[in-house]
């Protein structure tokens, strides 16, 4: 992107206050500091684990995940909006347009992800492009993971990106929180979306 890149601040727990970018970098961030103050220090395979709880394949802290939630969603259900919530389909772009965008930075690029771009996602129009999104959604959070298993304690420590934004560690438990976040609104929009489909 052609916009400078602004680091994911930390979000309260509630609420996602901002993303990586200049409000989405502030996301993680803000996201990061609810663990500023756990005396417990996880090394970089326990984060790893706590992240594919709630992206790929964990049920002990929410009882779900997100392919659990997503894998038997269809696309006129991902793109089913209800009220003025979003729809799951904006939710799944919105999770793993930061992911991919924290993890370009784990590869060596530059943090390019902004908040105002973080729902931008195409019009999905048929069970291809609900499949493509999701497929790019499980490859880098697989990705993502694998980084964070290779990642030294020093590197977790490290500034991330700007020394207003924190370390790695602050910025990944904003990105664990952030999903946590929005997977708890997946999973009662989908919910609301079957029960709509009863009557």
């Amino acid at each position: 992107m052609n916009h400078p890149a602004h680091t994911a601040q930390p979000v309260k727990r509630a609420r996602v206050q901002a993303s990586v970018g200049k409000h989405s970098q502030d996301h993680l961030c803000k996201l990061g500091n609810l663990h500023s103050s756990n005396k417990h220090v996880e090394n970089s395979n326990q984060i790893a684990n706590r992240f594919k709880e709630v992206l790929l394949k964990g049920k002990w802290i929410a009882n779900t995940n997100f392919k659990d939630q997503l894998s038997n969603v269809t696309w006129k259900q991902a793109t089913n909006k209800i009220g003025s919530l979003n729809t799951i389909a904006a939710l799944t772009y919105h999770i793993n347009y930061y992911i991919a965008g924290v993890l370009n930075v784990f590869e060596g690029g530059s943090l390019e992800i902004r908040d105002k771009y973080s729902f931008d996602l195409q019009q999905i129009k048929s069970k291809e492009d609900w499949d493509s999104l999701l497929s790019k959604l499980w490859d880098n959070a697989e990705n993502f993971a694998n980084h964070l298993e290779l990642m030294s304690d020093e590197k977790l420590e490290k500034i991330f990106v700007d020394e207003k934004y924190g370390s790695y560690r602050r910025n990944i438990e904003g990105i664990i929180e952030h999903s946590y976040y929005h997977l708890g609104q997946i999973s009662l929009i989908k919910k609301m979306i079957k029960e709509s489909e009863k009557g």
